[in-house]
């Protein structure tokens, strides 16, 4: 599947989320499995989930830490591949 700066992500329905500090805990209720982000994921997700678009994010993000663009942007869509694979989040639009 192919990830565009232009959709939105949105938790699986199946999914609790837990923010614990900064780090979250994921509960995916449907296969009973645990799942944790550290900081900078849980930041990530958290504006994945608020924006309007990944690449709204992206910006954001860009704006909150000294990063390489190039280097945030994989990072960005590393985290959301590996949610994708794990059932945690689905692509919207």
């Amino acid at each position: 599947m192919e990830i565009k700066l232009e959709q939105k992500i949105k938790l699986d329905s199946n999914i609790l989320i837990q923010e614990i500090d900064d780090e979250a805990v994921f509960l995916d209720c449907k296969q009973e499995e645990y799942y944790g982000l550290n900081n900078v994921g849980t930041r990530m997700l958290r504006l994945l989930q608020e924006s309007e678009s990944i690449k709204d994010a992206y910006k954001q993000l860009l704006a909150e830490y000294e990063v390489e663009p190039e280097e945030l942007l994989k990072d960005l869509f590393f985290l959301i591949e590996k949610l994708l694979k794990e059932g945690l989040i689905e692509i919207v639009g």
